[in-house]
């Protein structure tokens, strides 16, 4: 870890050089380096008008030099360069509930009913009381909670219209407890597994299919060994965009005031490009020319069964949470 430590910071020596020859406002441009793990998704989109706004807004004199998927590849990574101060801003991505496992009850099944519900939470006071807490514990400041949609099912062998349908499906789902809580509690097997082995795993038979945000089924091409969509909604996946707290206290007031503007405009860029494409109508414009066959879900029939099979055991682990999501309207 520390021969990691001390690699990084070498990286970034050389690379702030040219910054440091430059002379004059240049050499004095406060720089802030933001890394992300793909370099294709909605994410990235809004990270990229993030970083090119700050820039815009500050007259140079605030930057951010963002590095999608080249720096560091792994959310885990990311987050330890954070709290270390090698890089200043990152995210878990769809790790949230592994690194920061608060977060965990968010993405219990049906759970959260609606992006409305979920704005509501993480923009007010239960969005206030988490990042408190994860920069207490976790030492880590929140810029901007964002989420990558709510998760579908998609697989090689038939349409998901109700729980049944998931009987005798092996389904990949990423690390994380609530993810094998909600595939195995709604009927089908949960296989974990890093998302480098899915298509591969797909094509052997080794898994039938798994879940994903609908832009992220384009994205990562599950279509290339997936033929049905099904529209469960079964997941809701909220995550964060932290930054060092030293390295926050470091800005100026007016540094500050700005980045935290421009990220609450990049959240709101995020929410309308993942809302824009997750409904039925959303779906089909997007995953039927690559040849997948679009359904909407029995939500209810699904909601019934995470009610009975999944909610019990997280209620008991999160009580005091668990009201105030439900009292949410």
């Amino acid at each position: 870890m520390r021969r990691y430590a001390w690699v990084l910071s070498i990286f970034f020596f050389f690379l702030a050089l040219p910054l440091a020859v430059c002379g004059g406002a240049q050499a004095a441009a406060k720089i802030l380096d933001l890394a992300y793990v793909n370099n294709s998704d909605l994410t990235h989109m809004a990270y990229e008008w993030m970083s090119k706004e700050i820039s815009q807004r500050s007259n140079g004199n605030l930057q951010i030099r963002y590095h999608p998927g080249t720096l560091l590849t792994k959310e885990a990574e990311i987050i330890d360069a954070v709290k270390s101060g090698n890089i200043a801003m990152g995210t878990p991505v769809g790790a949230a509930s592994s690194i920061i496992p608060e977060m965990g009850v968010f993405m219990v099944p049906y759970l959260v009913r609606d992006y409305n519900q979920a704005y509501t939470m993480f923009n007010g006071e239960i969005g206030k009381q988490l990042a408190d807490l994860i920069e207490r514990k976790y030492k880590m400041r929140v810029l901007f909670y964002m989420d990558m949609g709510f998760r579908h099912f998609w697989n090689s062998k038939r349409p998901i219209n109700i729980p049944s349908d998931l009987k005798g499906l092996k389904l990949r789902v990423q690390q994380g407890k609530v993810f094998a809580d909600t595939v195995n509690g709604l009927g089908a097997s949960a296989v974990p597994m890093g998302w480098n082995e899915v298509i591969p795993a797909v094509q052997q038979g080794v898994v039938d299919g798994a879940d994903l945000p609908v832009a992220n089924i384009l994205n990562l091409k599950a279509y290339e060994v997936s033929k049905y969509a099904s529209l469960t909604f079964h997941n809701y996946s909220p995550t964060v965009t932290v930054i060092n707290p030293d390295i926050w206290k470091g800005l100026t007031p007016d540094q500050q005031k700005m980045l935290q503007e421009v990220a609450m405009l990049a959240q709101k860029r995020m929410r309308n490009d993942v809302e824009s494409v997750d409904s039925l109508a959303g779906a089909k414009k997007l995953l039927e020319p690559v040849g997948m066959k679009v359904n909407q879900a029995d939500l209810a029939a699904f909601r019934t069964v995470a009610e009975k099979n999944i909610w019990p055991q997280y209620k008991k682990v999160y009580p005091e949470m668990w009201d105030k999501i439900v009292n949410t309207k």
